[in-house]
């Protein structure tokens, strides 16, 4: 079977103008703020050696990567599905003895092995930042801090951050409950069913599913349920995010959310704009584990700028179409004044058909 020119693989698009123009925009503007903190840019390759890649992955991610023979090595390769593993590697390896904490930006696409119908893209931009060798409470608060004004410095004004406290049930119930309780408990609390709970003997657990909510009154909530106190330093710790982040975005919790949080130890969130469906980023502690076995813990977030794509594109900065016989030095001008500039080639050229906002004559430029 022919396959018909210009057709590509599922879950796999080109993005033409002005779109590409955004995309790339909205990376750069959260990579020059992520840098204004400290944080140095590092590119891992898009591909690397499956059992290297593979091997740092959970299982759930392992599955999604999609993996092809090398045929200069004969040996199994694989596509990243995720950079945060990449930059664990180097922290971990080339930069072991880089001074701590080490501050690690990165910015560049993914691809998935499948896609689902809630999402459907497989290949997708993943820019993030990763604060390596501490998983504090400051570290915490910089972390969240840093991808709130991300997210700002791209024109998004309403954003929310959803926190969660990954460890929580093992924190309160590990020496309560068998390994299996505990995984069901957490599934049963990822469905916030009252009902599940109640019948599989977890009715002690239903106030914690009510602490979600806005975070004034959800940490109030919390220190009720922590009866014994074993969760205090880490709402001691939620409670000091919150108040970094003061009124730069609106800060909710739900202490019962699991899903997507598998590397996160005491802390994690998920990063939410307004108009814009589903979550736009996501981040919290966690620990990289070295090639001799070694732990170091770190803090950081991923952020996925294509979902930001769904709110309206950017304006184009004003484009002057340059007519012949223009010396280029005048345009130059214009391009240092923040102009983008189309010179004619010939008399057949149209400004209004080039799609030109304005034409230089005599020496300035005069709206179409």
């Amino acid at each position: 079977m022919t396959i018909p020119h210009g057709l590509l693989p599922e879950g796999l698009r080109d993005r033409l103008p002005p779109e590409a123009a955004a995309q790339t925009r909205i990376a750069r503007a959260l990579l020059d703020t992520i840098a204004t903190h400290g944080y140095d840019l590092v590119s891992p390759p898009l591909v690397e050696f499956e059992e290297g890649l593979t091997g740092r992955l959970m299982e759930g991610r392992a599955k999604d990567t999609l993996r092809f023979v090398d045929p200069v090595s004969q040996r199994t390769l694989a596509l990243r599905p995720d950079i945060t593993i990449q930059i664990g590697r180097i922290a971990s390896t080339r930069l072991a003895s880089a001074p701590r904490p080490l501050r690690l930006a990165y910015g560049g696409p993914i691809l998935k092995l499948r896609a689902s119908q809630l999402a459907p893209a497989r290949e997708i931009m993943q820019v993030g930042a990763e604060l390596i060798g501490r998983d504090s409470v400051a570290a915490a608060c910089e972390i969240v801090q840093v991808a709130v004004e991300a997210l700002r410095a791209t024109g998004v004004e309403s954003v929310t951050v959803d926190l969660t406290l990954p460890d929580l049930v093992e924190t309160l119930a590990g020496r309560v409950l068998a390994v299996e309780d505990i995984a069901k408990l957490k599934t049963l609390l990822d469905m916030k069913d009252a009902g599940a709970l109640i019948a599989a003997g977890f009715s002690d657990w239903l106030p914690l599913m009510a602490t979600t909510g806005p975070v004034t009154e959800s940490i109030e909530k919390l220190r009720a349920f922590n009866h014994a106190g074993l969760l205090t330093s880490r709402i001691d710790g939620i409670a000091a995010v919150a108040e970094a982040i003061g009124d730069a975005a609106r800060v909710t919790i739900d202490p019962t959310e699991r899903h997507g949080f598998e590397y996160q130890s005491w802390f994690g969130f998920s990063l939410f704009a307004e108009n814009i469906s589903g979550e736009i980023g996501r981040g919290g502690s966690y620990v990289i584990v070295g090639p001799d076995g070694s732990e170091e813990p770190a803090t950081g977030f991923s952020l996925y700028p294509d979902a930001l794509l769904e709110s309206p594109i950017p304006a184009n900065a004003p484009t002057l179409f340059v007519p012949l016989g223009i010396p280029p030095v005048l345009a130059a001008q214009f391009r240092n004044e923040g102009y983008r500039t189309i010179a004619a080639l010939d008399a057949d050229c149209d400004a209004a058909k080039l799609g030109c906002s304005h034409r230089l004559t005599n020496g300035k430029a005069v709206l179409l």
